[in-house]
């Protein structure tokens, strides 16, 4: 993969070249982007995948829902329907999306909601009898139909957008300087000793702009694995064989977590988003205790009869100065006349 990446280097200018132009012909108005009388939250990314876009849209659930009514709006990616689709108790991740349906079972008092065309859901929510007063986008940076009220850009700590390339051989969806449309800039799964002065390093290479403001997060696990009916506490993993399955973009914290906590595991490790063939789960089901991410946990808790042995193991957001970002977030909103229902 990575020699193929190289060989397709010589697409990367058009790629860019088209890419820019999309988002030049928005920023110079020749088509329009709508932007609501309404609180509406983009948190998104310039990479494809991996930058814990679904961990910080719970962040802001927990942060924002004791306040507000929020509805989450995704596109729900490689789901099996089309259209607007409202979760409800017969919700599934083939109908909703993975991360979606894993945001609606853990928080039953919020809306959540797909829809491919970001304007039209958005239309739809507000048009509901008890609409949100806040609407959370997911992964909708690059949609730009919407002219979002708050922008919050994520980069991953080992993969910084600035330091990066344009796909096919790189990961960026579109130039570096689409960074500039983010008031909010984090920089995500970061080590939790990271020093002042490696942040400070970090900020001058990503040259933000004087309105624009930085924050520094890292992930935390829990100290025990789940799920429906049991845990088991991280310590009681030591010297046990166990599987780890992860079809994420980027396992490889998880797996560094574990490995520095001295676990022995072997790793099936499968795409992004991953739905798994009849032969896959037969194979899954011939292994006594398996440790995957909550969302690949929500994708295969039906599809493996109630495996008593799958276990996933929950992770939180902590964000340096949370205060001061939480304040940022509440202050957008508050800039609206009424946030009533």
């Amino acid at each position: 993969m990575k020699l193929l990446r190289k060989i397709v280097i010589v697409f990367v200018p058009v790629y860019w070249l088209i890419t820019w132009f999309y988002h030049q012909v928005y920023n110079f108005g020749l088509l329009k982007s709508t932007k609501f009388n309404h609180p509406v939250i983009c948190v998104g990314n310039l990479v494809v995948g991996g930058t814990g876009k679904t961990p910080m849209i719970e962040y802001l659930i927990s942060v924002l829902s004791n306040q507000y009514k929020i509805a989450v709006l995704s596109r729900g990616y490689k789901r099996k329907t089309s259209g607007f689709v409202v979760a409800d108790h017969k919700a599934s991740a083939e109908q909703i999306g993975d991360e979606p349906f894993q945001i609606y079972g853990k928080f039953k008092q919020i809306i959540v909601a797909v829809d491919e065309q970001r304007k039209r859901g958005i239309s739809r929510l507000l048009n509901m009898n008890n609409k949100p007063q806040v609407i959370l986008l997911d992964d909708a940076f690059q949609h730009r139909q919407v002219r979002s009220g708050l922008n919050i850009l994520l980069t991953a700590y080992n993969n910084l957008y600035c330091a990066d390339m344009m796909l096919p051989t790189g990961n960026l969806r579109e130039p570096k300087s689409g960074a500039n449309r983010a008031e909010v800039i984090v920089v995500t799964k970061c080590p939790q000793d990271l020093s002042a002065d490696e942040k400070q390093n970090i900020e001058k290479q990503l040259r933000l702009k004087a309105y624009q403001s930085l924050f520094f997060s890292s992930i935390q696990y829990e100290n025990a694995i789940k799920n429906e009916r049991n845990s088991i506490g991280l310590n009681d993993l030591i010297g046990k064989d166990f599987t780890l399955l992860t079809g994420i973009a980027n396992p490889t914290p998880l797996v560094t977590f574990l490995e520095q906590n001295q676990m022995i595991f072997e790793h099936l490790e499968y795409p992004d988003h991953h739905f798994f063939t009849s032969e896959e789960l037969q194979l899954l089901k011939t292994k006594p205790l398996i440790v995957t991410t909550e969302k690949d946990f929500v994708r295969l808790k039906g599809s493996l009869d109630n495996h008593k042995g799958l276990y996933y193991l929950p992770i939180s957001i902590q964000i340096d100065f949370e205060n001061r970002f939480n304040d940022i977030v509440k202050t957008f909103i508050n800039t609206y006349s009424s946030t009533e229902a």
